[in-house]
């Protein structure tokens, strides 16, 4: 987009963010609406939370579809594209209403409201800066392999400190990324083509891994400002 004016390369940038962030809102919209109405209806608290085997599950077949919504999705049409987006949304909605049953819903809100507001000023601050936030980036995602790996280790020793180490870094991991993320996306949007399907594709991909960003954000801070029931 070379040949472009400063001006048209700006609009095209903001028309693309745009559409990102209205394909996140609505994922995370889904998502917790699927949440609550599970939390709330005994018969699907039973089958899906008091189930092990299908919320496993579940959990193995969002890491399934992420993993290959993001390596396949050139290859997929857009429409493909946006159910499996939704599909997505709405297991993680079924998994993660075990949050509504374990955190008032007071605390559940009041989180809810302090991730919009730390994830808006990082994303801000991730498409309006002019450093490049490249190797900050790098570094955020060696550090969640780390974190990945501690948390899986902690799953089996319980350890309240290691737990709250990982707390603490998880918040500035995804605080980070939320806004290398922005950057990147920022900087994609520039090389594809207005009004193309992999113009579409990609806004889709995008919303995938903001909302990924937001979803575990909100997660730690919920471990931080959440009361439990």
């Amino acid at each position: 987009m070379n040949h472009y004016t400063n001006e048209q390369v700006q609009v095209a940038q903001a028309d693309f963010m745009t559409r990102v962030y209205t394909w996140m809102s609505g994922a995370l919209a889904i998502t917790g609406l699927i949440a609550m109405w599970v939390a709330s209806t005994p018969e699907m608290v039973i089958s899906i939370v008091g189930n092990k085997l299908m919320f496993y599950g579940l959990i193995i077949g969002e890491l399934v579809l992420v993993v290959y919504l993001t390596s396949a999705i050139q290859k997929m049409s857009f429409n493909r594209a946006i159910t499996l987006f939704i599909a997505y949304a709405i297991m993680n909605g079924l998994t993660l209403s075990v949050v509504f049953l374990a955190y008032t819903s007071e605390s559940i809100a009041s989180t809810f409201f302090i991730t919009a507001g730390t994830f808006g000023a990082m994303s801000l601050y991730g498409y309006y800066t002019k450093t490049d936030l490249t190797s900050i980036g790098n570094i955020a995602f060696m550090a969640l392999i780390g974190l990945i790996i501690a948390s899986v280790v902690n799953m089996f020793f319980q350890n309240e400190m290691l737990y709250w180490i990982t707390t603490y870094a998880g918040v500035l991991i995804f605080v980070a990324l939320t806004a290398y993320d922005t950057q990147k996306l920022k900087r994609l949007s520039v090389s594809l083509e207005e009004g193309t399907e992999i113009n579409q594709k990609m806004s889709i991909l995008g919303a995938l891994t903001l909302y990924l960003d937001f979803i575990n954000l909100f997660l730690y801070l919920l471990r931080l400002f959440g009361n439990r029931k």
